[in-house]
């Protein structure tokens, strides 16, 4: 089976939304779920956030919420955003990043509206999930060396974005591109042969200068 690999960051309200279908996928152990830190890709490539363009932050949480309500999943915005995602990432780690965790992460910042910023805000959250010092967990240097690592091999596959699948090789962005996905997984070949397969020959009209 090839591999997939989903990378998601707790900040991203379309992470959250995509999780509640691919979630079916990486507990069926189809698709591994891998928390990266979205900061660190942006300042890599160096590029603004959407959320830091303000009318394009305005945008994109109207599409979060209307996608929402388009697709029956509960969103409330957490207090400010956005926000600092560390805490809540090197959690996910600590706990294996196993689906119970980032069901209960995800939930405690996007369908209650909380801030998971620091060690206190994730105490509950943590206890829930059988770890008693949430300060000590995510100051961990194992942790926090896993996080680094996912967001290198993020960084390395060419993830520009959350939340993106990678699969054999091929990167695909955003929540709308669920059906997109599934038809790769299911059918790898669907980027071998036809339009889908030439895309990356489509030669550079113009490069805009900097």
């Amino acid at each position: 089976m090839m591999q997939a690999d989903w990378y998601f960051d707790f900040v991203s309200p379309f992470s959250y939304l995509h999780w509640q279908k691919i979630r079916p996928l990486v507990d069926a152990g189809r698709v591994r779920a891998l928390p990266i830190v979205f900061g660190a890709v942006l300042a890599t490539l160096q590029q603004r956030g959407p959320a830091e363009i303000p009318k394009k932050r305005e945008f994109i949480y109207r599409q979060a919420l209307w996608q929402a309500r388009r697709e029956g999943v509960p969103m409330v915005f957490p207090p400010a955003h956005p926000f600092n995602p560390l805490p809540a990432l090197r959690l996910c780690v600590a706990a294996g990043t196993t689906v119970a965790a980032i069901d209960a992460l995800f939930d405690a910042v996007w369908r209650d509206g909380r801030a998971l910023d620091t060690a206190e805000a994730l105490a509950d959250v943590a206890s829930s999930l059988g770890i008693d010092d949430a300060a000590a967990a995510i100051a961990d240097p194992a942790v926090k060396e896993r996080l680094r690592a996912n967001t290198d091999a993020a960084l390395a596959a060419g993830v520009f974005g959350v939340p993106t699948l990678a699969v054999g090789g091929e990167l695909f962005w955003g929540n709308e591109s669920h059906d997109l996905m599934l038809a790769v997984l299911d059918d790898p070949g669907l980027l071998e042969h036809g339009p889908l397969a030439g895309v990356g020959l489509i030669p550079v009209g113009i490069e805009r200068r900097r």
